[in-house]
């Protein structure tokens, strides 16, 4: 009974002062909100468990080449020996490590489709039951040959097949090859990410048999009694005797377990914790403010305590009264948060999309609105018991008095001041971690990818076996299509290369040097290999540095000759000319090329990692190309003319990835973008709420001592007089503020050096550009109240109770 006359008298209360009540319930809705926004990115990203059953035993699986990459693919016959020798997983299966570019005609318009070829215990790994028709089982592996079955992702089956269910059974032409549709999968199954369509591996085939060919990704399911650690001990062991058995393929190489959950979230983990911590940066800054605004209130609210202090109140009751009053500001501050929450949510999912993992599944649900209550309570009680406790303390004899108004806000100010000061050092923490982040993002915009961006445009063409069999096929097909772009007005060069840089087209082979052979003929390196036209070159701006590109006959002949680039260069032939020199790069047998160029580096896997070496070897015959189109102007506006071209050589031949050079930059670092953003938005509103908590006290404390000020002013004291005196106090609140946020700063930031990049996480120059900027916002707020303070009339203030 007692707690509902709390709650009916502060709403009353409340009603009393709508502008404190909705200035308080604002800045509340505001830092909860965030935090309810970003907090569900993390419950959708990292909290909630995949999708799939028993999500905790699935596992991701590497190949891991010791002393170097522990994230390399698996060869064939490597995976089914460890698939055959363990105990430890219930089902060990595989997809091709890099999405299969599919076609898919014959019923409407041509369309390339992101395809995965997998074991046909893939979804069984994974416990997924199909929602329509079945998933593949053993007999599908040996009918691969003839008429393959696939399954369909659910976007798939609703975009192209109108969610029939009787879809199942028919034929459609993938590759120009006729396939069976046998299911659907259900909309929460989509591994590998990006997958549209399923097809069975088959392990007849030739390729499968090259113990050297890296090219299947492994992911198994744990036994339920076993543990990772167990497991990895087990593969370790499989791995030597594979070792002993095959020393020329598998010397140094093992398996690296990964949790599913952890390869899946991994490389974002680090970003949304500290955009969670960043928020609850802001938060806090909020609650200071509202507890500042609560301490003016209790203030004005002196007598009205006293008295009822006085009337047999006892201490607990007053400060059960004045936090029911904090709780309710803070759950309708949480109220209006979790619609801000869901407005924002749809934002912050269009802006992750093909950025953060799993960005799909963000949403506001029932764990989201418990963390908002449970913030909005918490909150409640971290603004509000301070201010109730000081406030349901009154010293009666002083307050009952005129004078009391003084010294109650003498012993509220040191809380306000004290409170800006967390205010100020909070910011300051924030500022430094955006600071950092923008400098970060700025400077990796500034590397030179080695290629210029500007007026090119990109696309993606798949060349079906069935259709184009032979290898002279493809090439007449590309050499047509590159004649035919050529000669479109406005185009400058046209180039084909089989992976495109920042595209997330991985592809390395081993070689050697045939002048320096190794004395192990085992010791092989790797590097990035493209195949590409002879005016590839010319049409990404790549300088030639020394020797030559290819020539148009080598490109059409297939020649055996390679363009590599500096790095190569420079790591492989240090104080010698490679020129003339030849590499022995593993196509699939050794095959020895002659180096005649080397060219500019590329980063072609990030803008953030370093140039690995890279070698070119010139062809047409690639099935999967990308071409690449110089233009004068306006890359994009020729993208229709091109695909008209493409129609009047293959009809059925669909276009993908059609996309300027420019936004292929631009999304390599969206990540980046992704988290510079948001933490720069939540920097700004922390940089406003500090201000304005500042302008606050200030104005507050000009307000208790007008007659101080009066008194000054009648003693002969000038404007510039008062201005000084009301802004050094506040430049002092400010610096203690900017010490303290300076020393909390040169920690919390080292937890974000591994989001940095070019930049140290002690940058001096970050550190006192923002500790200017903060310094200067405060004199702007302290200024504001101290220009007010000048115009008091004496006579009056001298009058002032």
């Amino acid at each position: 009974m007692g707690t509902w006359q709390d709650v009916r008298y502060g709403a009353r209360g409340l009603l009393k002062s709508p502008g404190f009540a909705a200035a308080a319930v604002l800045v509340l809705a505001l830092g909860i909100g965030a935090n309810s926004a970003i907090f569900s990115v993390v419950n959708a990203v990292l909290l909630r468990s995949l999708p799939y059953q028993n999500p905790e035993r699935l596992v991701w699986v590497g190949g891991n080449i010791r002393g170097g990459n522990p994230r390399a693919s698996v060869s064939p016959p490597d995976f089914l020996d460890y698939r055959a020798q363990n105990n430890s997983f219930e089902e060990f299966a595989a997809s091709t490590s890099i999405p299969v570019p599919l076609n898919l005609t014959g019923a409407g318009e041509p369309e390339r489709l992101t395809g995965s070829v997998v074991t046909t215990n893939y979804f069984r790994a994974f416990g997924v039951k199909p929602l329509v028709g079945r998933t593949f089982n053993p007999e599908d592996e040996r009918t691969v040959s003839s008429a393959p079955a696939v399954v369909l992702s659910h976007g798939l089956w609703q975009r192209r097949f109108g969610a029939d269910p009787a879809v199942v059974g028919k034929s459609v032409l993938i590759d120009g090859k006729s396939a069976t549709i046998i299911g659907v999968a259900p909309q929460s199954f989509q591994y590998p990410a990006g997958t549209e369509i399923w097809a069975p591996l088959s392990f007849d085939n030739p390729e499968m048999k090259v113990r050297r060919a890296h090219f299947l990704r492994p992911v198994g399911l744990l036994k339920p009694d076993v543990t990772l650690a167990q497991a990895q001990a087990e593969m370790d062991v499989i791995a030597g005797r594979l070792e002993q058995q095959y020393p020329d393929s598998n010397t140094k190489w093992s398996l690296n377990l990964v949790p599913l959950q952890e390869q899946v979230v991994g490389n974002v983990r680090a970003s949304l914790w500290v955009l969670l911590g960043a928020v609850g940066f802001v938060l806090l800054i909020a609650c200071a403010n509202v507890a500042n605004l609560m301490l003016a209130r209790a203030t004005a609210r002196h007598k009205e305590i006293a008295i009822r202090t006085a009337l047999g109140a006892s201490r607990a009751r007053v400060v059960r009264q004045l936090l029911t009053e904090s709780l309710l500001l803070s759950l309708l501050g949480g109220a209006l948060g979790v619609l801000l929450a869901v407005w924002s949510v749809d934002a912050l999912v269009a802006l992750a999309q093909g950025i953060v993992p799993r960005a799909a599944e963000i949403g506001v649900d029932s764990r989201v609105l418990g963390f908002t209550l449970a913030v909005s309570v918490l909150t409640g009680a971290i603004f509000g018991l301070l201010p109730a406790l000081r406030a349901s303390k009154p010293d009666l004899n002083e307050v009952l008095k005129e004078g009391g108004r003084s010294s109650v806000g003498v012993r509220h100010g040191r809380v306000r001041s004290s409170l800006v000061v967390a205010e100020v050092a909070l910011a300051l923490m924030l500022l430094v971690g955006s600071g950092l982040l923008i400098r970060s993002f700025v400077g990796l915009q500034r590397v030179n990818p080695g290629f210029e961006a500007e007026n090119v445009l990109t696309l993606r063409l798949s060349l079906a076996r069935a259709k184009y069999p032979k290898a002279e096929q493809a090439a007449a097909f590309f050499d047509q299509l590159q004649q035919r772009v050529a000669a479109l007005p406005g185009v400058v060069a046209v180039g084909t290369v089989s992976e495109l840089p920042l595209s997330g087209q991985p592809n390395d082979n081993y070689f050697t040097i045939a002048e320096h052979p190794p004395q192990d003929a085992r010791q092989q390196v790797t590097a990035d290999f493209r195949r590409a036209n002879h005016d590839y070159f010319r049409a990404m701006s790549i300088p030639v540095l020394r020797g030559r590109p290819f020539t148009e006959q080598e490109a059409r002949a297939d020649a055996k000759v390679v363009v590599i680039n500096e790095t190569l260069a420079t790591t492989f032939f240090p104080g010698e000319d490679p020129l003339g020199k030849h590499l022995v790069i593993d196509t699939g047998a050794p095959t020895q090329f002659e180096i005649v160029g080397v060219v500019g580096d590329v980063r072609h896997r990030s803008l953030e990692q370093g140039v690995y070496q890279m070698m070119y070897v010139p062809s047409l015959q690639v099935g999967n190309n990308n071409l690449v189109i110089r233009t004068a102007s306006n890359p994009a506006g020729l993208a229709a003319a091109v695909r008209q071209q493409v129609a009047a050589i293959d009809r059925d031949q669909p276009v993908s990835a059609i996309r300027t050079m420019t936004d292929v930059l631009s999304e390599s670092v969206g990540q980046q973008r992704f988290r510079t953003m948001l933490l720069a938005a939540f920097a700004a509103v922390a940089l406003v709420l500090a201000a304005v908590g500042i302008y606050g006290v200030i104005s507050y404390s000009v307000t208790q001592r007008t007659h101080e000020i009066g008194v000054r002013m009648a003693l002969g004291a000038q404007r510039r007089d008062v201005v000084r005196l009301i802004v050094r106090g506040g430049l002092a609140l400010t610096l203690l503020g900017v010490a303290l946020g300076l020393a909390g700063s040169f920690a919390l930031t080292r937890v974000m050096s591994g989001l940095l990049f070019g930049v140290s996480a002690t940058d001096p120059a970050t550190f006192a550009g923002i500790t200017a900027l903060l310094t200067s916002v405060a004199l702007l707020a302290c200024y504001l109240p101290a220009r007010r303070a000048t115009k008091v009339d004496p006579m009056v203030a001298l009058r002032y109770e």
